[in-house]
């Protein structure tokens, strides 16, 4: 310790020194000491650290070595949805992106921040007055797992903000990823002490993140590149996304030197080709670009689609292929009972990792593409994409290569398979009897974007249903009947059993939504489902409309011969009124809510304790915005746009992106762009934040 200073300002000094140190290299890139100095200053503080624990702080740069293991990952929510992209494969797809984007502003031209798309793994980081106080995956978007001790091990990741006044919250978005030469090295280590090697660098950082001993995730050479920030609290950010990175990286959080601003869709092109030929000398893996409208003001105004926001898109690059042979087909069951034909394949390497399985997708592929089991066929990987079989080669084909063949009964539990004209998916005609649906079906249930129960894993409702402990999704709610059998389970215990059975008792209570996308009515996923409960507020009008349509399609089935004669007389039914509900969806609806097995399932949850506060109060009590679509714009005073949408949905109303005549209002605030002169041009009311509460009071 340096001469006449105590303890703890020798602690401060050399934390301030390491960060310090930390931020030169691994932002700047400009080291100012040796190694061996920073070791010997590092080496200090954890002596310091250790005899005198009081001293420690959760920003120390000690904390980055790692700690004893944790117990399971918990579920945290993120506080803003950490959304998916769409993805673009060439140039007419980009530049159809472009003109969605530019006739959504109104503009001619759109400023992109453009930058390589990493593959590696997201994550999510929250700092609390500039300390780093959570780390969490991505997970389902919605909900991740804490893995902050995991995190904090990341070598250029600073566990304190280089802010004088930083946010009071601030979650920030990155990528975790290993470069490819630490890659090789790591291999190497784990290869030369008999471990399990990874076969690509993105699975080695997922894994790493994963550890429950932080120790070993402190040992594996992770690096981060932050692209993105979800929520900011006490502090107004630019509004300009690359004027957000100019601001992370002055804190000291590591952004990708290769992030830009370009003009346009020739911009992106340009910038696109730049990376492609940067690619294999950038020393980490990418598989494309990301271009990102750059103006906030015009992000809001776009808005998103399902899971994915419509100011953004990955342009991926060319796909990797490699040939090699089709050993044969094996028919895999799903949860609706479609067979789906699984190519088994002698292993090859491509998109780098090893390739056995490929999907070939339905009979009418394979048949267009006449494949055959012993061709030679061509494999193409696309970065998380399944493999598919893109073409055989005819011309390498053995003379005893054999057709592939539908079978003709279901290959796990014997029903007839069954092929309505005019589709290209085979069924499995057993339902519920069929063990393959039955799994896949309560796996469905469980999923954290349905009833999200914890603890029940594929491979437990896999054994249970052999079993026959699990045979319909009530049965999950009578495994506390069972409780003693479960503790006696190899993998169980007294206290993940009742971790489960707690799992499964907060599960009762849920949302309409959730329970709806739970049933696995075929067509509907979780954003129909949000639709379906929003404008029927309950599950019994829900059902009404279902057996309405039901019955008027049968008349108009025993009436008329032509789909577009029957389609007219149904268009205007309750069931498809509901936005983005046309015929095929509503016939999926009808034929499940009026089938008896499923009404008699549904029953059953609703008698053991399913329940959920619906939008509106299940039908009976109608809310102030009911049936009312609205189109927020520009930024309001008081409320974020996700909080205005909250307080419009509860209150009963939908909320759209584009504005149209179907629009009852436009909520428009500061800057509002060119919704709201749409809305003038169209005669919707245009009114402010004070209206809207006036209209969510019932004024």
């Amino acid at each position: 310790m340096s001469a006449g200073k105590n303890p703890a300002a020798r602690a401060a000094e050399l934390r301030e020194a390491l960060q310090e140190h930390n931020y030169r290299y691994y932002v700047l890139d400009e080291p100012v000491i040796s190694d061996a100095e920073y070791d010997r200053l590092f080496r200090e503080l954890q002596d310091l650290e250790a005899e005198r624990p009081e001293l420690a702080t959760d920003d120390s740069p000690t904390r980055k070595v790692g700690a004893p293991p944790a117990d399971a990952f918990e579920s945290v929510a993120h506080r803003v949805p950490m959304l998916s992209l769409e993805n673009c494969f060439d140039d007419d797809e980009l530049a159809e992106f472009d003109r969605r984007v530019r006739e959504g502003l109104g503009t001619d031209a759109v400023t992109y921040a453009a930058e390589p798309k990493l593959d590696g793994v997201a994550v999510n980081l929250t700092f609390r007055d500039g300390v780093l106080e959570r780390g969490a995956t991505r997970g389902d978007g919605v909900n991740g797992e804490a893995i902050t001790a995991n995190v904090r091990t990341i070598r250029n990741l600073p566990l304190r903000l280089r802010a004088d006044d930083p946010p009071a919250l601030i979650e920030v978005r990155g990528e975790v990823l290993i470069p490819l030469a630490d890659f090789a090295a790591l291999n190497r280590d784990l290869e030369a002490a008999g471990e399990k090697t990874f076969v690509n660098p993105r699975n080695a950082a997922a894994g790493s993140l994963r550890q429950l001993d932080s120790r070993v995730t402190a040992r594996r050479p992770l690096f981060l590149y932050v692209y993105g920030v979800g929520i900011a609290e006490g502090i107004d950010l630019p509004r300009s996304h690359l004027a957000v990175m100019d601001r992370l990286r002055a804190w000291g959080l590591p952004v990708n030197e290769h992030m830009r601003r370009v003009e346009g869709l020739a911009g992106c092109r340009d910038y696109y080709r730049d990376m492609l030929e940067r690619r294999d000398a950038l020393g980490y893996e990418i598989d494309g670009c990301v271009y990102k409208v750059d103006d906030e003001t015009q992000r809001e105004e776009l808005g998103f689609v399902a899971r994915a926001p419509r100011w953004a898109i990955a342009h991926k690059f060319p796909a990797e292929e490699a040939t090699t042979t089709l050993r044969e087909v094996e028919f895999q069951v799903g949860r609706t009972g479609a067979l789906t034909p699984v190519a088994r394949l002698e292993p090859v390497f491509v998109g780098g990792v090893t390739v056995s399985n490929a999907t070939l997708h339905n009979m009418d592929e394979i048949e267009r593409k006449d494949v055959r089991i012993g061709d030679t066929v061509v494999v193409r990987r696309a970065g998380d994409v399944i493999p598919e079989i893109v073409r055989a080669l005819p011309e390498k084909r053995p003379r005893n290569a054999r057709r592939i063949e539908l079978p003709v009964t279901c290959p796990v539990c014997g029903s007839e398979v069954e092929r309505p004209e005019g589709e290209a998916v085979a069924r499995c005609s057993g339902g519920l009897v069929c063990a393959a649906q039955r799994k896949e079906a309560l796996k469905h249930f469980v999923s954290r974007r349905a009833l999200d129960i914890e603890g029940l894993g594929q491979r437990q409702i896999e054994q249970f249903v052999d079993e026959g402990l699990l045979t319909s999704p009530v049965d999950i709610f009578r495994l506390a009947d069972h409780r003693e059998a479960l503790v006696e389970r190899e993998g169980f215990g007294e206290k993940s059993v009742a971790n489960l059975l707690d799992s499964i008792e907060r599960s009762k209570r849920t949302t309409l939504d959730r329970f709806l996308f739970a049933l696995g009515i075929r067509e509907v996923g979780d954003t129909m489902a949000r639709d379906l409960a929003l404008h029927f507020r309950g599950l019994e009008p829900l059902a009404e409309a279902a057996r309405e349509y039901a019955r008027e399609r049968a008349a108009a089935r025993a009436e008329e011969d032509k789909p577009a004669a029957i389609d007219k007389r149904l268009a205007g039914l309750e069931l498809r009124r509901v936005p983005n509900v046309g015929p095929r969806v509503a016939g999926q609806i009808a034929d499940f809510l009026t089938e008896s097995h499923n009404l008699e399932v549904i029953r059953s949850l609703r008698e053991i304790g399913v329940a959920w506060d619906s939008p509106g109060g299940d039908g009976d009590h109608p809310q102030p915005l009911s049936g009312k679509t609205f189109v927020l714009t520009g930024t309001l005073p008081d409320w974020s746009r996700d909080e205005a949408k909250t307080r419009i949905e509860a209150a009963g109303g939908r909320v759209t992106s584009s504005v149209s005549r179907k629009t009852d209002y436009v909520v428009a605030g500061e800057s509002p762009g060119s919704k709201r002169d749409k809305a003038e041009r169209l005669k919707v009311p245009v009114i402010d934040q004070a209206e809207l509460e006036a209209l969510l009071a019932g004024d």
